[in-house]
């Protein structure tokens, strides 16, 4: 069945890309204009979007990857969970309302965005320039990159916020070591990531919270 359904996806790439492209123009006009319905929809809109890109590749489902994909998701929550309790890792941090449920003051939904942005960013980069070792620390640093925007917005989308309002410095660094862990994980256990669709995902969020940034900042 998921290997009918990626087909099927395979098969329409331009039309999925244009259906996941206009999924978040509608995206950042329901912000710009109904902010407190589309604040309330975000964690749909995550989830659905770590769903086309799943499908798009049924690779995913291996066992080696479904493992990879576990250690990413258990470790980056694990990670939260000590940062937010204690800010030792990342800073001085809260978590609001619209990541949705949450385990000692960590939503669920953190470790499922690791997951997807280290996959799209991997697949990514793998696109532009092959799957070796160098591919890994550009992707690392790409993640830096997205994390640099999206820690602007967050807390306009009710996401997370800083004490004091300020993103240490401490963050980004922590940011870099933890994605370059990550993407290692991916290295190591040889989890391939041509992903059409996660790469075209990984430009739209980052579009989407540059532009969200512009219309409502």
């Amino acid at each position: 069945m998921i290997n009918q359904i990626s087909n099927y996806l395979k098969h329409y790439k331009l039309r999925v890309i244009g259906v996941v492209i206009l999924f978040y123009i509608v995206g950042v006009i329901g912000i710009a204009t109904f902010q407190t319905l589309f604040i309330a929809l975000f964690p749909f809109a995550l989830v659905l979007s770590f769903l086309a890109m799943l499908l798009y590749d049924s690779s995913v489902f291996s066992g080696r990857a479904i493992t990879g994909f576990t250690l990413i998701f258990i470790g980056s929550l694990i990670l939260e969970i000590i940062g937010v309790n204690t800010h030792q890792i990342f800073g001085s941090y809260s978590y609001d309302e619209a990541l949705g449920f949450k385990i000692f003051n960590t939503p669920l939904l953190i470790g499922l965005n690791w997951v997807m942005l280290v996959y799209s960013s991997a697949s990514l980069v793998q696109r532009l320039m092959g799957d070796n070792w160098l591919s890994v620390l550009v992707a690392s640093v790409l993640m830096v990159v997205y994390d640099l925007v999206l820690e602007q917005v967050a807390p306009l989308l009710k996401m997370w916020s800083w004490d004091q309002g300020v993103v240490p410095f401490k963050n980004y660094l922590d940011w870099f070591i933890i994605a370059f862990l990550f993407q290692t994980i991916l290295k190591l256990m040889k989890i391939k990531s041509n992903n059409d669709v996660a790469s075209v995902i990984f430009v739209c969020q980052f579009v989407f919270f540059v532009a969200i940034l512009i219309l409502i900042k």
